[in-house]
C-alpha cells in the first residue's frame, strides 16, 4: 500500500511544477511540459514490461531494482544539473508507475482470497488518490524552497518505499517463468510515444491538423502491428488473447472512456480555480491553494475504496462500475450548473473523487475474475496503460475544448467553454456506464478474484 501511494505521489509531482521548471531552467512551457509527459511515457512502456517480469520468479528483484531506478531518478531531479538531466530523472521516476500492478500480484499470491481482493481494490484506489497528497505538497515546497525542494519530496518518499519493499516484499511462488518480448516492447513504446506526444502537443492540432491526424494514423497502425507481434510471440508482453476476453475487453474499454472523462473533470476544475478573477469568472488561486481543492477528491476517493469491498458482496463489480460512472457524471453536471462559489468546486471535486474511488476499486474484480493468478500483474498492467492513455487524452481534450472557446486576443477561454467541456464529459461517462451495464448482462453472477 505504501508503494502504491508513493507511486501516485511521485506521478503527481510533475503537474504543479511545470511553470516553476520553465522559470528555473529558462525553457519554454512546452519544453517544461515534457517533465510530465516523459514520466507518463516511460511509465506506460515500463508497466507491461514490469507486469511480465512480475509474473515470473524474479518479482521481488524486479520490484527492488525498479525502486532503485526511481530513487536514482529522484536524485537527478534534485541535483543542480542541466534541464536534460531533469528529464532523464523524470523518465526514471516514471518507470515506477508500473509498480502498482506488481503490488496487486503480490497481494493476490500471498493473501487469502477475500482479504486479497480488498487489498487489490485499495491499491487501485491509492494509486490514483495519492494525487491529492503529491499535488499540494509539491506546490507548497516549490513556493517555499524552489523546484529542487519540491522534487526532493520525490526523493524522500521513494527512498522510504525502497526500504519498505526491501523489508516486506516476499518472493514469488515457485514454478513460474517469464520472458520479456523485446520486439513487442519496442513497437509499443513507439506507439505510446506518438499517442502521448499528440495528447501533450495541443497546439499541433490547432495549427497543423493534417500532421497531427497523420501521426494519429501512424500510432494506430503501430498499435495494430504490436497486437500482431504479440499474437505471434510465444512469450508475449501482454496476452492479447486474454485481453480479447469479453469481460477484459469491456473493462478496458470502460477504463479508457472513463479515464478520459475523469481526468477531463479534474483538469477543468483545477484550471477554473486558477483562472484570474479579471476574466469574469474563476478564483485566481495559487498553485498550492488550487492543490487543496484536490483534498475532497482524495478523501472521498479513499472512503469509496474502503466501502467498495463490502458493497461487492451484494452488488456485482460491473454494476459498481456503472454506478461509479454515473456518480462522476453527476460531478460533471454539478460543475456545469454551479461553479460561481469555491465551495461548489469542492463539492464537485468530492463527487468526482467518490466516483473515481468506486470505479478504481471495482475494476480489478472485473478483470481478475477471468484471469489466472500467474497473469495478475500482466493483466492489470495493460489496464493501467489503457488508463494512462485515457487520462492523457482527457487532459488533451480539456485543453483543446478550452482553446477552441478562447476568443481572438483573449488569454483565457469564455466561461461557456467550461460548460461545453463538462457536457462532453457527461457523454463520456454515459458511454462508460452503458459499457459497464453490458458487462453486467454478460455476467449474471459475480466471481471474486
Amino acid at each position: 500500500m505504501c508503494i502504491a501511494l508513493v507511486v501516485a505521489a511521485v506521478g503527481s509531482i510533475g503537474a504543479p511544477l511545470i511553470t516553476s521548471v520553465a522559470t528555473t531552467f529558462h525553457v519554454s512551457l512546452g519544453s517544461a511540459q515534457w517533465t510530465l509527459t516523459v514520466a507518463l511515457l516511460s511509465g506506460a512502456v515500463a508497466t507491461p514490461v514490469l507486469g511480465r517480469l512480475g509474473a515470473g520468479p524474479h518479482r521481488r528483484a524486479t520490484i527492488l531494482v525498479t525502486l532503485a531506478v526511481v530513487v536514482a531518478g529522484s536524485a537527478l531531479t534534485v541535483l543542480p544539473l542541466p534541464f536534460a538531466w531533469l528529464l532523464a530523472g523524470r523518465a526514471a521516476q516514471g518507470v515506477g508507475l508500473g509498480l502498482t500492478a506488481l503490488m496487486m500480484g503480490v497481494a493476490r499470491d500471498h493473501l487469502p482470497e477475500e482479504r486479497g481482493a480488498a487489498v487489490i481494490a485499495l491499491i487501485s484506489v491509492v494509486s490514483i488518490m495519492g494525487v491529492g497528497v503529491g499535488y499540494p505538497l509539491a506546490a507548497l515546497l516549490a513556493e517555499l524552497g524552489g523546484v529542487r525542494a519540491a522534487y526532493g519530496l520525490g526523493l524522500v518518499v521513494t527512498a522510504a518505499a525502497l526500504l519498505t519493499a526491501w523489508r516486506s516484499i516476499p518472493e514469488a511462488p515457485e514454478g513460474r517463468s517469464a520472458r520479456v518480448d523485446v520486439a513487442g516492447a519496442a513497437v509499443l513504446a513507439a506507439a505510446l510515444f506518438l499517442v502521448l506526444f499528440l495528447a501533450g502537443e495541443r497546439s499541433l492540432w490547432s495549427r497543423h491538423l493534417a500532421v497531427a491526424a497523420g501521426l494519429a494514423v501512424v500510432a494506430g497502425v503501430l498499435l495494430c502491428v504490436w497486437a500482431v507481434v504479440e499474437l505471434r510471440s510465444t512469450t508475449p508482453l501482454v496476452d492479447v488473447r486474454a485481453v480479447r476476453h469479453p469481460a477484459v475487453a469491456g473493462a478496458n474499454l470502460a477504463t479508457f472512456v472513463g479515464g478520459v472523462g475523469m481526468y477531463l473533470l479534474l483538469t477543468l476544475i483545477t484550471r477554473y480555480a486558477q483562472t484570474p478573477q479579471g476574466a469574469g469568472y474563476g478564483f485566481g488561486l495559487t498553485t498550492f491553494v488550487a492543490g487543496l481543492v484536490l483534498i475532497p477528491f482524495s478523501v472521498l476517493g479513499f472512503v469509496a475504496g474502503k466501502l467498495t469491498p463490502r458493497v461487492r458482496k451484494r452488488i456485482a463489480d460491473p454494476l459498481l462500475l456503472a454506478g461509479s460512472a454515473v456518480v462522476v457524471g453527476g460531478g460533471f453536471a454539478l460543475f456545469a450548473a454551479a461553479r460561481s462559489d469555491l465551495a461548489e468546486l469542492f463539492v464537485a471535486m468530492g463527487v468526482l473523487g467518490f466516483g473515481v474511488g468506486g470505479f478504481s476499486a471495482a475494476m480489478p474484480g472485473v478483470i481478475l475474475a477471468v484471469t489466472p493468478k500467474s497473469e495478475t500483474s500482466s493483466a492489470m498492467s495493460f489496464n493501467f496503460v489503457v488508463r494512462s492513455v485515457g487520462y492523457s487524452l482527457g487532459s488533451a481534450i480539456g485543453g483543446l475544448t478550452l482553446a477552441a472557446g478562447t476568443g481572438p486576443g483573449r488569454l483565457v477561454p469564455d466561461d461557456s467553454a467550461y460548460t461545453t467541456a463538462a457536457l462532453a464529459g457527461i457523454g463520456a461517462m454515459a458511454i462508460t456506464a452503458l459499457t459497464s451495464l453490458a458487462l453486467a448482462r454478460r455476467r449474471p453472477s459475480r466471481t471474486n478474484p
